[in-house]
């Protein structure tokens, strides 16, 4: 006989400094992913908007601010804009490995090449071997990383220049996150790369969503992720088809 299921305990953060609106404070409601129900739980939670970290599920709640806005992809309906297929085109050589969640140096040192790149003094700024190894491998849920490398040169496995940490959820993929080689000088825009192989991978295993975490409205950091079309947000009715340039 299976375990009962049990519902969970949330809890609220205190404020903190938002780190993608100057002036906001955020502020998060979590709730703890664990025991033999995890899975089926942070699937309840991400269609209502969660997001996972480790073996915590957590969403914004901010009494002033509704700037955070949930994001999935439509994987059925996506097709690719002319731009988006000539970065399709360009990275059709990477070789692409679905990989258990065991953190490496490779991945580790590629994170922090990424993190000096384009988030530089962030939260992360200061994750060592460690807290990369938590945040990898402590997972309740199905995850793997996604590597993507150069292509090999004879029996040696090609370079590593992009990676992502990725949930399979029963209704899609959630990217947890994602990370490159935002320098690398002959594969620009590497990052929507990734998405894109998340979308056509979601599609070919029948997911229809790809879930992209929080669209932050007024934050140039997050405005990439209106580029991959159609995309549903998440509101007080449910999930609504909506074009984010329209909405400021």
């Amino acid at each position: 006989m299976s375990a009962p299921f049990r519902f969970p305990r949330f809890f609220v953060t205190s404020p903190n400094p938002c780190p993608y609106l100057p002036g906001k404070f955020e502020r998060k409601v979590f709730t703890e992913l664990s025991g033999p129900h995890a899975a089926e739980l942070n699937d309840a939670l991400g269609r209502i908007g969660f997001r996972r970290s480790q073996s915590v599920a957590y969403r914004p709640s901010c009494p002033d601010c509704q700037a955070c806005v949930s994001m999935r992809v439509l994987t059925d309906d996506w097709q690719p804009s002319g731009t988006q297929k000539r970065v399709l085109k360009r990275n059709s050589d990477l070789e692409v490995s679905a990989c258990r969640p065991w953190s490496t140096d490779e991945q580790f040192q590629l994170l922090r090449r990424y993190l000096s790149a384009r988030h530089p003094g962030g939260g992360m700024s200061n994750m060592d071997e460690m807290d990369y190894a938590d945040m990898v491998e402590q997972t309740p849920v199905n995850t793997q990383i996604i590597e993507y490398r150069e292509p090999r040169k004879g029996f040696a496995p090609g370079r590593l220049i992009g990676a992502c940490l990725t949930d399979t959820q029963c209704d899609g993929l959630s990217m947890i996150y994602s990370f490159y080689d935002a320098d690398h000088e002959d594969r620009p825009s590497l990052g929507s790369f990734i998405i894109m192989d998340h979308i056509l991978r979601a599609r070919a295993a029948g997911l229809p969503y790809v879930y992209l975490g929080y669209w932050v409205r007024g934050s140039k950091r997050m405005a990439y992720k209106a580029r991959f079309r159609p995309v549903e947000r998440l509101g007080t009715d449910g999930w609504e088809r909506f074009e984010p340039d329209l909405e400021g």
